[in-house]
């Protein structure tokens, strides 16, 4: 189920990432501890993560997941062997938010595209999935929210 999606602009935000590529049956293996690795360089740097992971998709692609895996940081960090310092531009972007499990993205994110063109706008070709509530907080995947963004061309 999609909450109703709404026009926004969104402020700058300082993230630390790590950027992949991977075949889309790897993900699940890089997901976890790619995650682990960045809280604790950014802990390890005195910083703070300061809301939920995402996945920074440059593409949309069904085979090869091409992305970063990030959090939102309250300082800048230090770039590391595979972490990096970057920062989430302002934009003018579509939200909506995904109540349900993980396998329910694909047709989530296709129900959102179709709202957006509804709208007679048109996406760019990234896209960020925010992880607001997941496996580690509610074993009942009815409960997981991810929140799906798509920047709008201007």
């Amino acid at each position: 189920m999609l909450d109703t999606p709404q026009i926004e602009t969104t402020d700058a935000e300082l993230t630390a990432i790590i950027r992949l590529e991977v075949k889309k049956e790897k993900m699940q293996q890089v997901f976890g501890p790619s995650v682990e690795e960045l809280i604790s360089t950014v802990a390890e740097q005195g910083g703070e993560v300061t809301g939920p992971v995402f996945a920074h998709h440059f593409r949309m692609d069904p085979d090869v997941f091409d992305f970063a895996i990030g959090v939102p940081v309250s300082e800048s960090i230090e770039s590391t062997k595979r972490v990096e310092a970057s920062e989430l531009p302002a934009m003018k972007v579509a939200r909506t938010v995904y109540h349900g499990p993980y396998d329910g993205l694909p047709d989530a994110w296709s129900e959102f595209h179709k709202w957006i063109e509804e709208q007679g706008f048109e996406f760019e070709s990234d896209a960020v999935e925010r992880y607001v509530l997941g496996p580690e907080s509610d074993p009942d995947p009815s409960n997981w929210e991810t929140e799906l963004v798509r920047p709008l061309e201007t």
